[in-house]
């Protein structure tokens, strides 16, 4: 399945409510897992983002129909990337190359 890295912000709402983080984090997992998707890991971080979430979808579609039912709630934004690991890059390349 493709992965995606997903770079989060609280919003001002979603400060305002940190306390709930562990709480949105089993609702997110639940809420992919209906989608067909899988949560890789999550990590809260310090910096520019204060989450970042690593997932895997069955497709681009899926990937942001996920993302956008999270932000949808008002706790997040989001901005996504998707990752490609060692053996789609070589496939790739190949493509690229000829």
């Amino acid at each position: 399945m493709p992965t995606f890295i997903t770079l989060l912000n609280w919003t001002d709402q979603g400060v305002r409510a940190y306390k709930d983080t562990p709480k949105r984090y089993e609702s997110f997992t639940a809420a992919l897992q209906k989608l067909g998707c899988k949560l890789l890991n999550i990590y809260w971080t310090v910096g520019p983002y204060d989450l970042v979430v690593v997932l895997e979808a069955p497709d681009d579609e899926t990937a942001t129909a996920a993302l956008l039912q999270l932000c949808g709630l008002g706790n997040v934004r989001s901005t996504t990337m998707r990752a490609f690991d060692r053996q789609e890059i070589d496939g790739i390349l190949a493509k690229a190359t000829g």
